[in-house]
């Protein structure tokens, strides 16, 4: 006879140093993986499956982790064990941090990293289908005073032209600027293309007086910046 307990303690089929929920307490959120964070979420598994096992069938109904900031309650009842209740709380901790990261977009984003400047274009870029070229123009305090898409297609140094960058540097009246683009298949490993524009921007900034900080390449969810790896 089938009762409800394997239902609603199936985490507890895993080991105590494994559990998400207790890995999560010692070792921070960060340490978790995309199912284990999906999984305390969930709560409990189905009567058939583990709640990460649960997990990892729903993370594998979308192309990427991002997909579920617009997910619907449809979707995810689509999939099998994932009721209203989950669903509902899926969709509620999506809303949150679409929340939660619009309001730190309200006051004047400070980057003094590449991590920084990562954090700041990561959710929207690491989603994107094609290559886009975007500039981050900074002020004296490397402030964020404007974000601008320059252009969308292969990156290469005849479309990536300094003039139309260091124009707009110019009107904005930024003292610096950070210059971002996007690989859709995932790896960010720079290209010889990269490599090479981001050359021809340090010099033509040098000479403006304003200098690119950095050129960040925005894989799946990871980042390269040209910088750290010496090529500016």
């Amino acid at each position: 006879m089938t009762t409800g307990y394997k239902d609603t303690l199936m985490i507890r089929d895993i080991h105590f140093a494994d559990r998400p929920r207790e890995r999560m307490t010692r070792q921070g959120a960060s340490s978790l993986s995309n199912q284990e964070l999906v999984a305390i979420l969930l709560r409990t598994g189905s009567r058939e499956e583990s709640v990460l096992v649960l997990a990892n069938k729903l993370l594998s109904e979308f192309d990427k982790i991002q997909d579920l900031r617009d997910v619907t309650i449809e979707e995810l009842t689509a999939v099998k064990g994932v009721g209203d209740a989950k669903a509902v709380q899926i969709m509620a901790a999506a809303e949150l941090g679409k929340r939660i990261y619009s309001v730190a977009q309200d006051g004047r984003y400070v980057i003094k990293s590449p991590e920084d400047a990562a954090a700041y274009l990561m959710t929207d870029m690491s989603k994107l289908t094609q290559e886009h070229f975007v500039v981050l123009f900074l002020n004296v305090k490397n402030e964020v005073l404007h974000k601008q898409t320059i252009f969308i297609g292969s990156l290469n140094s005849s479309i990536v032209h300094p003039r139309e960058i260091f124009r707009e540097a110019v009107k904005r009246s930024a003292a610096s600027l950070v210059v971002a683009h996007n690989h859709p298949s995932g790896n960010a490993t720079p290209s010889p293309e990269d490599i090479e524009v981001t050359k021809r921007l340090a010099e033509a900034g040098e000479l403006m007086g304003i200098d690119l900080l950095d050129h960040i390449i925005i894989g799946d969810q990871r980042f390269i910046s040209l910088k750290e790896k010496g090529y500016m």
